[in-house]
């Protein structure tokens, strides 16, 4: 039988919850110290115990989910650019070259739109990608979505939702990652910090591609933005797009190294010489105001929309 690698956090969780079942209601004094003693031992194998896969279990190098935003900030210019870019990068021979490189060669892929909320028809299901054929049909399903915006920016519970699918996949991954592209701050919904960390205390890796091709006055510093708020986890990194010439350049680099398992592209966490220039490592970034998008959501759009699309 398979074993599967789990985050050491998550299974010390479940270790946790069966020692402490036994140990609720104890009878005697006696009891008491024995299930203490036996909670002590159960944190002390905890992070060392795998846990066993289901033989079923399609064992992949990476799950990836795509959250992509289809906000009304993001203009119809934008919004095709951001389109093509992901159907053109999963046909690439790139993509597919650093897919079948892996150790199993194969990934599982899904991919959603998201804006205030997420909707359950703006979600394409979780599918194994392991040539250039299926990574066509899953292009195929991007593709043939229509165009559509709503109201809201809640990065939050785009991640948390990515989150969800990775929790309900059946698959057998050594990494699982969120990447999320959009043009502007959180602003509706959960703080975005506190959905980011609670995605990265699962062992899941969250990857950017802030959209500066018309920034906002109020707001044009969504790369830092997202380096410090958004993203996060081992070797996460951002990748900004600052012009429409970029777009498909950026998300093929960015999918090819999410895939490829490679570490922050900057190089090293103390971004070394051979750093790439066009992304912005996690731990580079100033401090920013992660609150800001709700701050600016109250000013400028609640007197004019105080209920946004849900």
């Amino acid at each position: 039988m398979r074993l599967k690698r789990v985050p050491v956090k998550r299974f010390m969780r479940h270790a946790l919850n069966l020692c402490f079942d036994a140990c609720r209601y104890p009878k005697t004094a006696a009891q008491f110290w024995a299930t203490c003693i036996s909670l002590l031992a159960c944190l002390a194998c905890a992070q060392a115990a795998p846990l066993a896969a289901p033989a079923d279990t399609i064992a992949v190098d990476v799950e990836l989910v795509l959250a992509v935003d289809i906000s009304h900030s993001m203009d119809e210019k934008e919004f095709a650019l951001q389109r093509a870019g992901y159907v053109k990068a999963l046909r690439h021979p790139d993509f597919i070259s650093a897919v079948r490189s892996g150790v199993t060669g194969r990934i599982a892929l899904a991919y959603f739109e998201w804006a205030g909320t997420v909707r359950d028809d703006a979600v394409i299901a979780w599918q194994v990608i392991d040539d250039a054929e299926s990574a066509e049909a899953f292009a195929d399903k991007i593709e043939a979505r229509p165009f559509r915006s709503f109201r809201g920016t809640s990065i939050s519970s785009a991640l948390a939702f990515g989150a969800k699918l990775l929790d309900g996949a059946a698959f057998d991954a050594t990494r699982s990652v969120i990447d999320i592209s959009g043009d502007g701050p959180n602003n509706i919904g959960m703080p975005v910090t506190t959905t980011r960390d609670a995605a990265i205390a699962k062992g899941i890796v969250i990857n950017g591609l802030p959209i500066l091709i018309s920034p906002s006055p109020s707001f044009s510093h969504l790369d830092q933005y997202y380096a410090e708020c958004v993203t996060g986890g081992p070797g996460s990194f951002v990748l900004p797009v600052y012009a429409a010439s970029e777009f498909v350049t950026a998300i093929r680099r960015k999918l090819v190294l999410e895939v490829s398992g490679v570490a922050n592209p900057k190089a090293g966490p103390k971004g070394g010489p051979s750093a790439d220039p066009g992304s912005v490592p996690v731990d580079a970034a100033a401090p920013v105001d992660c609150l800001q998008g709700e701050r600016g959501r109250r000013l400028f759009s609640d007197p004019y929309f105080p209920e946004l699309d849900r």
